[in-house]
């Protein structure tokens, strides 16, 4: 089934088998995927798109993928970046670096390797994001408020306590979260586990009781709103 919220990676790779392989893969994960076979396409795409994570290979047609990678940080496109080549060498590894790349990884490459890449490099975007995907909704970090982009109703507000939790699931919507952890990463020492419990009850309340999915015997994970 196609990813309809998932994280969006745009795969700009003109070995068409392996772009096809590639492309399948991530959709199974979970991502949406968009797919350029030569490099003044997949500027045009990276210029006018919005992803999470770029895959760029460096021996692309039309425009090099390095050439392509420096165009858009010139332009102030910082999505995260990881570079696929045969090119090893350490000056190649430096030169993809210094492009603006955030990582590279040398083919041939092994399938787990590049996923646990790509949720690192996805992990970083939202690290550095003011707002995070929950589902079609958007949790606004700013002004602490779910908004959905699509609609023109009302942003639900939340408290400094309610977008703290949220958010950390937000960040790694896969992860499924022990209570003592959530206790440690969003409230005060003077709490006790009964507050984590509590504050899933006010975002459920708020949001929708499947915004935030209960993992029995182990805590909590962001849902599937």
């Amino acid at each position: 089934m196609l990813a309809t919220s998932g994280p969006r990676v745009l795969l700009i790779e003109d070995d068409r088998q392996l772009a096809e392989m590639l492309s399948m893969l991530l959709i199974e994960e979970g991502y949406r995927v968009e797919t350029a076979r030569d490099g003044q396409s997949g500027l045009h795409q990276g210029l006018t798109g919005e992803f999470e994570v770029m895959i760029i290979d460096r021996g692309l047609p039309v425009l090099e993928g390095l050439d392509l990678l420096r165009v858009l940080r010139e332009r102030a496109v910082i999505t995260p970046a990881l570079v696929l080549t045969a090119r090893g060498a350490l000056v190649d590894r430096v030169e993809g670096l210094d492009a603006g790349a955030e990582d590279y990884l040398v083919k041939p490459f092994e399938i787990p390797e590049l996923l646990a890449r790509i949720r690192a490099l996805h992990r970083r975007h939202l690290a550095a994001s003011t707002s995070l995907p929950l589902g079609v909704r958007l949790l606004v970090l700013e002004n602490r408020t779910v908004v959905d982009p699509r609609s023109t109703d009302d942003a639900v507000a939340l408290s400094e306590r309610e977008c703290g939790l949220l958010a950390v699931l937000a960040r790694s919507p896969r992860q499924v979260f022990t209570r003592p952890q959530l206790l440690e990463l969003v409230f005060d020492r003077a709490d006790t586990i009964g507050t984590v419990d509590t504050y899933v009850h006010y975002l459920r309340r708020k949001l929708g009781r499947e915004v935030i999915a209960t993992v029995r015997g182990l805590g909590y994970q962001l849902g599937r709103p």
